[in-house]
């Protein structure tokens, strides 16, 4: 996801001069769709930690506010999809900026390099439906798995949850989804190795999810991956490394202003997982957690979000956690306000959060010293959509 600044700059000069061209066709403007957000925070942490950031002893306390007592730049995200007719679409959506490349972390660093510099590819596919209610899908897509995504304006909360930062992101391969009716679908994929750009041995991942529309206003989301993520050996063999999750997410419109939300997970690793996880190669480890949303729409231009989630990494096997061999259990709990401005472009997102572990996780102000269980964050995010 990591690609030259010039090309974007050439892809959005050659927009420019088609919009402007008066021989260009009507029906051939309306093909094109080009959309996007940048988005920017601050946030202050009540602890004042010496780090000056609120990733906590592991340095994955937190998926992309990282820092705290600074502005931040968070995504620039440019999005281009083209529909010459229904049987088939494309989507380029291409990121700048620090997050692009967190959110793109296992994908290959191009010669600009990570940080706020880079460009990333964050989806690049295309879909075909040879027929009605099948769509197949190839290329790089947005996981199918929990109820956050990376675009900052369609999430309730600015900061995002354990679930989400535990991942999956992204997936590359094919896929197809087919709509039984307006209210059963079922999507199947074949996919390489979890959040990469290439594959690191010769087996390959499966994906999967049911889709459900029980009664109106409720949408139901059964989600599955299982993938051998070991690297292969020196011989061309794989050695043990197993990665499943299997994931449920909901949301229920109670009325047209207040809607809840859940999403729960549970994860086993085995073996080597991407070379980088100490396990042996017989015991499976587990995680998992759960989270509970809500949104209430006091008015057309505020709403207010609530997150409660408690994720439970005990057997330290993700990246959440003390050490190698000892993990933790976190909750946190977060509540988003959305001011809508500049008709409908500008959200307004003042947020406070409190991350709570069951050890001494996060920095004091002592600098290297992780002996407090809690940390308050407080801040805003804007974010301008187009």
């Amino acid at each position: 996801m990591r690609r030259r600044t010039i090309i974007l700059l050439c892809m959005l000069s050659s927009f420019s001069g088609f919009a402007q061209d008066s021989t260009a066709t009507t029906e051939e403007n309306k093909k094109f769709t080009f959309s996007g957000y940048i988005d920017t925070y601050y946030f202050g942490n009540l602890n004042n930690p010496a780090s000056r950031n609120n990733l906590g002893a592991s340095g994955t306390a937190r998926a992309f506010d990282q820092r705290s007592g600074t502005f931040g730049l968070g995504l620039v995200q440019t999005k281009i999809t083209y529909s010459p007719n229904e049987k088939s679409d494309v989507v380029v959506d291409l990121t700048f900026g620090p997050n692009a490349d967190l959110g793109n972390y296992g994908n290959v660093i191009g010669p600009l390099g990570g940080g706020s510099t880079s460009l990333a590819i964050k989806q690049a596919y295309f879909n075909w439906r040879p027929i009605k209610k099948l769509t197949l899908t190839a290329g790089q897509f947005g996981t199918h798995i929990g109820y956050e995504v990376i675009d900052a304006p369609i999430n309730y909360n600015y900061s995002l949850s354990n679930l989400f930062n535990n991942g999956p992101f992204y997936h590359i391969g094919v896929k197809a989804q087919y709509a039984f009716t307006d209210k059963i679908a079922l999507m199947a994929g074949v996919v390489n190795n979890v959040d990469a750009l290439y594959d690191n041995n010769r087996s390959k991942g499966i994906i999967g999810q049911l889709a459900l529309v029980p009664v109106t206003g409720w949408n139901l989301y059964l989600n599955g991956i299982v993938s051998s993520e070991a690297d292969a050996d020196s011989t061309g063999s794989t050695p043990p490394g197993t990665y499943a999750l299997g994931d449920v997410t909901t949301t229920y419109l109670v009325t047209d202003k207040f809607l809840v939300g859940l999403n729960a997970a549970f994860g086993s690793q085995t073996g080597n997982y991407q070379a980088g996880t100490d396990q042996d190669s017989t015991t499976a480890k587990t995680w998992g957690g759960v989270a509970v949303y809500t949104n209430y729409s006091f008015k057309p231009t505020f709403s207010l979000g609530a997150r409660y989630e408690v994720f439970d990494n005990t057997s330290a096997v993700r990246a959440l956690r003390i050490s190698t061999t000892e993990g933790l259990v976190m909750q946190s709990a977060t509540l988003t306000g959305t001011f809508t401005a500049a008709s409908g472009h500008l959200l307004i997102k003042p947020e406070v959060r409190m991350d709570m572990a069951n050890k001494e996780f996060f920095n004091s102000t002592t600098a290297g010293l992780y002996d407090l269980k809690t940390q308050t964050t407080i801040g805003m995010a804007l974010i301008y959509k187009y």
